[in-house]
């Protein structure tokens, strides 16, 4: 291929795969998206990523490895000098990239000069509700750890709420504006929405149709067969006795944030429209992973376990217009590992280590509706590896912390902190499991997850197949040889 198209690779934080209109959502208010998968890209309706929490996920999608192969199962075990990154690859490959937003990629220590050339800082006038708590109630009420805040005020005379996504958003559009014209472009929006706090400002907040919000999974009445460290979760958060309608109105902001992100979205594309270069971009849009909303009485998202509202993502694809497309929902099976395969397809980059990612091109253009026969999830840490409890963040050290329901579960000896795997076809899901029984669900007829045919005779084949596919997939990507040897002195 010899066109080097420019590349955005818009990536908004923990959006669950079924906030989208046109995956069948009649709440969900998210017209560019919509109409990119309706006239130019592919949206993939079974797109997984590799862990259900922030660093692991990018880690594996920048490099194409998945958690295991070099140990990227916590928050604070970033991608280290030595190891592939996608944003790294481009610049040394003629792009110029452009990065704009939250990291949770590369060690703070070691800076950002080898990853982009801009490294867009700002400073907001609203600060991230992260920083401050006198939203969150009195501790033991049950608006405590519901990270629900609702509608954000903001002056008559702003155009957009000055907070950190707006302000790199306007960033990215004004680089657009005036970047350089003699080289691709790479640009980079991982933004901080709509991960939790729940809380957007108008018109997003009053968009959205509570009648029309489909129906929240309920709680498991005794959680038998469930990970513990979910009924952990659900104890600690202490949120029992919310009515439904308090529910519908955490949800319904957390829709009201991905309809922003919408908009956020639909304003850089106008920018690349703008200034000419719409139609040589490759376009790539999803998330990290998902978010629990209210499923399952929870909010926020866990570490080690793979419900698809946490685990299936949105995952959007432009290519550059010389390449055909057909735009459509592809029903194929793919993972956010797939993403930098596709890049480099794209890009028409040689890759110079070994990944586990393939291009998604052949089901861009049409020529496929199959990809992969199975998906995979890894999360949790061994008994032994304190080093992998996170420790590091204050909200495992005390329960005044905004996570502490969850990461403070994660430094007990007991199975809640369990390593575990998810294998997922179409319509089994099977989760391995070191420390607790295992998980088997029948998707065909338990779509929600909430009956745990593990000790099923009936499904017995099944649950063969599947660990005979676990078993494959971990011998397939088990270790990476670096392309280049070693001298033999």
């Amino acid at each position: 291929m010899n066109k080097r198209p420019h590349i955005l690779i818009f990536n908004p934080d923990q959006w669950r795969a079924d906030v989208v209109g046109h995956l069948g959502n009649p709440a969900a208010v998210t017209p560019n998206l919509d109409r990119l998968a309706q006239t130019e890209g592919v949206s993939f309706r079974y797109a997984f990523c590799q862990n259900p929490v922030c660093t692991p996920s990018r880690c594996s999608f920048m490099t194409g490895w998945y958690p295991h192969v070099r140990g990227h199962r916590t928050m604070y075990h970033m991608l280290r000098p030595d190891e592939p990154v996608l944003l790294r690859t481009l610049k040394e490959n003629g792009y110029f990239v452009w990065w704009g937003g939250k990291n949770d990629l590369v060690p703070g220590q070691y800076g950002f000069a080898d990853y982009c050339h801009v490294k867009h800082n700002v400073k907001p006038r609203y600060p991230n509700l992260h920083t401050f708590d006198d939203w969150r109630g009195e501790p033991g009420s049950d608006t405590y750890y519901s990270f629900y805040y609702g509608r954000l005020e903001q002056d008559d005379d702003e155009p957009h709420y000055n907070d950190t996504d707006w302000a790199q958003v306007l960033g990215a559009i004004e680089f657009i504006k005036n970047a350089p014209q003699d080289q691709p472009l790479c640009i980079y929006l991982p933004l901080e929405y709509p991960h939790p706090p729940y809380a957007v400002e108008d018109p997003y907040y009053s968009m959205i149709n509570r009648a029309k919000l489909p129906p929240r999974i309920p709680a498991p009445a005794d959680w038998e067969g469930k990970p513990s460290l979910l009924k952990g979760i659900y104890q600690r958060q202490n949120m029992q006795s919310w009515s439904e309608d308090r529910w519908t109105e955490l949800r319904a902001t957390y829709y009201g944030m991905c309809a922003r992100v919408d908009n956020q979205f639909g304003l850089v594309l106008d920018a690349l429209k703008e200034t000419g270069i719409y139609n040589n971009t490759a376009v790539f849009f999803f998330s990290d992973h998902g978010d629990f909303t209210g499923d399952y009485g929870l909010v926020e998202k866990t570490q080690n376990t793979f419900e698809d509202c946490l685990t299936r993502v949105p995952f959007v694809i432009k290519p550059p217009a010389w390449l055909p497309a057909k735009p459509r929902i592809s029903e194929a099976l793919v993972e956010l590992v797939d993403f930098p395969a596709t890049v480099e397809s794209v890009a028409g980059i040689e890759p110079q280590h070994t990944h586990f990612g393939r291009s998604l091109l052949p089901v861009i253009t049409g020529a496929t509706d199959e990809h992969r026969e199975a998906v995979f999830c890894e999360g949790g840490r061994l008994h032994s590896e304190q080093h992998c409890m996170e420790l590091e963040t204050s909200s495992s050290r005390t329960s005044t912390g905004l996570y502490w329901p969850r990461v403070n579960l994660q430094q007990s000896e007991g199975p809640e902190h369990t390593k575990a795997v998810m294998c997922r076809t179409k319509n089994y899901k099977y989760v391995r499991r070191l420390y607790e029984p295992d998980e088997l669900y029948d998707l065909q007829v338990d779509p929600v997850e909430l009956h745990n045919r593990i000790n099923d005779p009936t499904l017995a084949e099944v649950l063969d197949q599947l660990k005979e596919r676990l078993l494959t997939f971990y011998l397939e990507a088990s270790d990476v040889v670096p392309y280049e040897p070693d001298r033999r002195e």
